[in-house]
């Protein structure tokens, strides 16, 4: 007969005494603005899924779409500013 044994590791991955760091939890936090705008847009799109999409649809997809964008940029803008040096020579 075999015995079917955890792997330590893979039992011991999750446990509670495992908690997010600080920075990873800033991380999440910064990031936020374009995980929530992604979230209208999968939304926005599962709505559409059984059904033939209108025109008013399409134009809430549109707009998702580009709150998603928005945030990506704005995302990218923040990273690339913390980035920068002090000031001009």
């Amino acid at each position: 007969m075999d015995h079917i044994v955890a792997v330590q590791d893979a039992v011991t991955a999750f446990a509670d005494f495992m908690e997010p760091t600080a920075a990873e939890l800033d991380a999440i936090e910064r990031e936020m603005p374009v995980i929530l705008a992604d979230v209208d847009l999968l939304d926005a799109h599962i709505v559409t899924l059984d059904r033939t999409p209108t025109e008013l649809d399409a134009r809430r997809i549109r707009r998702a779409r580009r709150r998603a964008l928005a945030a990506r940029v704005a995302l990218l803008n923040q990273a690339a500013g913390a980035s920068l040096s002090g000031g001009a020579a």
